[in-house]
């Protein structure tokens, strides 16, 4: 490594201090020390570094306060924390309040030079581009969000906990925080935790010897071992069982795993993102998830927002989707009609972006290649009366180009406020959305008026109404109670056909 950088080691204690220096220098580092808060600052202030290491505990105060200072001084400035033995809680304190990584002490140098390596790889990408984000679509405030979250994910080695629903795009938002991170280069695993076998989980993860159980033929690298240096997606992790929970917690909390048929424990650079679409707070209360793996794995948490959430997304996703779908099958794009529009955006979509790719693929296959209709997105009964327009403008004008470009600059909330609603001109029969009224009440109240006018045609009768809108009968019913216009809550609606069983 190049003599080109500068680190500052903080530590009362002169021995470590004088191990962590010399380490530094043979590895080609200018490396300076301080034993205190107050020297640290001093020497912050008076020269430029491109790495801070300090102790968790120091005479005049705590290493968390020079984390706290650095990151409001020295944005952009890596420090790692040196924490005692067995102290997880300090560790966690460190890296919610900004520090890139920890290292327990006695110090490891097998643990120390890959940190520092990784550290100044970070470091040096300071003047670099900015997160690339391109994968990630949408233009909404929430997804502005959430790419600010992944461009600051990227400069932490904090492990990282992903909640959202089902196909909201939580291994895409994993994904992007290691393609942007200084790992980059290294491996991505991404594993199911509840598709691996729970009797088969232990070598999984931490690979085994040979001859270690019945069938070892060879010795073989676990998921820790071949994220080495990378990073580690455990998706679905509330699906570990309770005694893997307990493994997985020392791997994370020591750097370190024991292979199975191993007497000794090796060290691993590992950093660790998670996700589930469950609720772990509730799994912690009935006893089916360990609190102290909860809160190590939960060190910083990402929310990816479902597609309800962002509906102002669905034209570009769509369209995106659309666009990359056809260039897989190697077909020409079709059209999308008006009513099609309409449908997609009145969809609630409680699979997200993964419901409608799949649904784009079938309209893909069922269309006549020329353009997709509402017979070729839906699935069940065609919808009622759906209009002719978009309820939201279809392809709407980009007003932050920031968000939209494919790199994002260094972390900074952007700020992200909706735009204001157009307002209708009730007189040229626009199905655009009102200013004084959200978009689901906009959608029931015309859905309301539809059966209702159906209802009158074919005089309260529910069988043919059923018939007129094209729809089941059971559907008609279920939409009446929910829109409050069943008999048990207008009694005016009557039904007059006894044979709608």
């Amino acid at each position: 490594m190049a003599n080109s950088y500068r680190c500052l080691v903080v530590d009362d204690e002169t021995d470590i201090r004088e191990l962590v220096v010399l380490t530094l220098e043979r590895m080609g580092i200018q490396a300076e020390s301080a034993s205190s808060v107050t020297d640290a600052k001093h020497m912050l202030n008076s020269f430029s570094y491109d790495l801070c290491l300090t102790d968790m505990r120091l005479p005049d105060g705590l290493g968390l306060e020079l984390v706290q200072h650095i990151n409001a001084q020295f944005p952009g400035l890596p420090v790692a924390v040196i924490t005692a033995y067995g102290s997880a809680e300090n560790a966690v304190s460190a890296l919610k309040a900004g520090a890139y990584d920890y290292i327990t002490k006695p110090i490891s140098l097998k643990q120390l030079r890959p940190l520092v390596e990784s550290a100044l790889k970070l470091s040096s990408q300071k003047e670099a581009q900015g997160a690339n984000t391109v994968d990630l679509i949408g233009a909404s405030p929430v997804m502005s969000y959430v790419r600010t979250m992944i461009a600051k994910l990227a400069r932490s080695q904090a492990p990282v906990y992903i909640s959202g629903e089902s196909g909201s795009g939580k291994e895409l938002a994993a994904r992007l925080i290691h393609l942007n991170s200084s790992r980059k280069e290294q491996s991505f695993i991404a594993v199911n935790c509840g598709a691996i076998p729970e009797n088969l989980m232990e070598s999984e993860f931490f690979g085994y010897k040979k001859g270690a159980f019945t069938g070892a033929i060879q010795d073989t690298l676990g998921l820790f071992q071949a994220a080495n240096g990378g990073t580690l997606f455990l998706d679905e992790v509330a699906d570990l069982p309770l005694a893997m929970q307990v493994k997985l917690l020392r791997a994370i909390q020591e750097k370190k795993v024991r292979v199975v048929g191993s007497t000794s424990e090796e060290a691993v650079d590992v950093r660790i993102i998670s996700a589930t679409h469950k609720n772990l707070n509730a799994m912690m209360e009935k006893g089916e998830f360990r609190q102290d793996l909860y809160y190590r794995l939960n060190v910083i948490q990402l929310k990816m927002p479902s597609l309800r959430e962002r509906p102002e997304d669905i034209p570009e996703l769509t369209e995106r989707l659309l666009a990359k779908l056809c260039q897989a099958q190697g077909i020409a794009i079709p059209a999308i009609s008006d009513e099609a529009k309409v449908y997609i955006q009145q969809l609630p979509f409680h699979g997200n972006v993964r419901e409608l790719e799949n649904m784009l693929e079938r309209a893909l296959a069922l269309c006549d290649g020329v353009s997709i209709t509402v017979e070729d997105l839906s699935l069940d009964e065609i919808p009622i009366n759906l209009g002719d327009k978009p309820v939201l403008p279809w392809n709407a004008p980009v007003t932050e180009p920031s968000v939209m470009t494919s790199t994002i600059s260094e972390p900074a909330i952007h700020d992200a406020r909706p735009p204001a609603p157009t307002t209708a001109n009730p007189s040229n029969g626009s199905t655009m959305l009102p200013m004084d009224i959200s978009l689901s009440d906009y959608l029931e109240d015309i859905e309301k008026r539809t059966i209702l006018q159906a209802l009158e045609k074919t005089n309260n009768n529910k069988t043919a109404a059923a018939k007129l809108l094209g729809i089941s009968f059971r559907t008609l019913r279920y939409r009446l109670s929910k829109l409050g216009l069943s008999k048990e809550q207008d009694p005016d609606l009557e039904e007059s056909d006894g044979d709608e069983e």
